[in-house]
């Protein structure tokens, strides 16, 4: 909803606000720090080949050439490095004017587009090694997504594997433009060791699995792909659900990130009333669709949705049918930030502000109330 504008001048929130930010995004300074992290014949590799995506767009990503990832220009360190790579700067920026409780990161390093999975794994493992040693070890309010190379199961499970046990990390990241429909059983695997873990499966925004986000290929501007990209999102819970996907793995949760969730109640609605006719083609849900989505899945505020009118926004928060459903984030260090003060319209319940910014996210992510903690200490 709103941009931020030099962060490091906020001032502290006061001391009875509490905020989770689901969706922080650290990013790897270079190729040459991740290669630290790499095995001699993937950092040979990495030399040679580089990334290679499913996309068509050998040297670079489909996206405008202004600040790397769609970062703020105030957001760069004063080390020089990218925005999202430093972590004292994040403190500076994010942790501690906010005063956070916690933030979890998510890493949007191109592992699960990789034509090559094997190296997209080995990617990953680095990736998560990195995070630990370079954020989670050294920084207690944060929290981590696990990235995979998600186009293959096996060796997604793999990875998940070997780190599920570290504390710091709280989901499994996927993109939502994935080869095929998450529903189908190719994922299933990674559903199962996310499930055996009480890990929740985490999408954001993005990815480049070859496909384009319309039914017709690929749009003529930048702004049609990125406000199409919720498309990509609702095609997601479309399958997830109608595939049986929470009747295979019933203590699976998810967590939509950055694609919007004003559209949420209409999808519901329309599934709903789409399963009344044809239950007969997946007998296996043996609920309405829109249960499956309350019980199961989860959406973030960023990118806030911003009627003409705020008594809509309350509207269609009363249409989801649960105050649970929403968790805040900031999305960090990227251009369209929503800083807390500003995500809501005036005069909006304050009971309601309480669940989103904090208590939905504590209770989704299971995470331990910092006063708790200190009890405990």
């Amino acid at each position: 909803m709103t941009m931020f504008n030099s962060l490091v001048k906020e001032p502290k929130r006061k001391t009875g606000a509490r905020f989770i930010d689901c969706d922080i995004h650290n990013e790897v300074p270079s190729n040459e720090v991740l290669k630290q992290y790499l095995p001699l014949r993937w950092r040979n590799y990495m030399d040679m080949v580089g990334l290679r995506s499913y996309h068509g767009f050998t040297n670079n990503i489909p996206y405008p050439k202004g600040n790397p990832g769609g970062t703020r220009t105030d957001s760069w360190p004063p080390n020089g490095q990218i925005p999202g790579s430093d972590l004292n700067f994040m403190r500076e920026q994010l942790l501690d004017p906010l005063n956070l409780e916690c933030g979890i990161l998510n890493c949007l390093y191109r592992v699960g587009e990789q034509l090559n999975d094997e190296y997209g794994a080995a990617l990953a493992r680095a990736v998560n090694d990195w995070q630990i040693a370079e954020w989670l070890d050294k920084e207690p309010r944060l929290r981590a997504s696990i990235v995979i190379p998600y186009e293959n199961a096996e060796l997604s499970v793999e990875e998940i594997n070997r780190v599920a046990g570290h504390p710091g990390f709280v989901q499994v990241l996927i993109m939502p433009r994935t080869r095929e429909p998450m529903g189908r059983r190719k994922y299933w695997k990674i559903y199962e060791v996310a499930e055996s873990h009480g890990l929740p499966i985490a999408v954001h925004f993005g990815g480049l699995g070859g496909n384009a986000t319309t039914s017709s290929g690929f749009p003529s501007y930048y702004i049609e792909d990125h406000t199409n990209m919720a498309q990509a999102f609702q095609c997601q819970v479309i399958s997830m659900v109608c595939e049986g996907v929470f009747e295979r793995f019933p203590n699976l949760r998810t967590v939509m990130l950055e694609g919007g969730f004003a559209w949420v109640p209409s999808l519901m609605w329309r599934l709903d009333k789409h399963w009344k006719r044809l239950r007969e083609e997946v007998p296996f849900l043996t609920r309405k669709p829109s249960e499956y989505i309350r019980g199961h899945m989860r959406f973030t505020t960023q990118p806030m949705e911003e009627p003409p009118v705020s008594e809509y926004l309350l509207q269609v928060i009363r249409h989801l049918g649960s105050d649970e459903m929403l968790m805040f984030a900031t999305d960090y260090p990227h251009w369209d930030y929503d800083a807390p003060d500003l995500t809501f319209p005036p005069k909006f319940p304050e009971a309601l502000k309480q669940k989103i910014f904090y208590d939905n996210a504590r209770s989704f992510y299971r995470l331990s109330d910092k006063e708790d903690r200190d009890d405990a200490n």
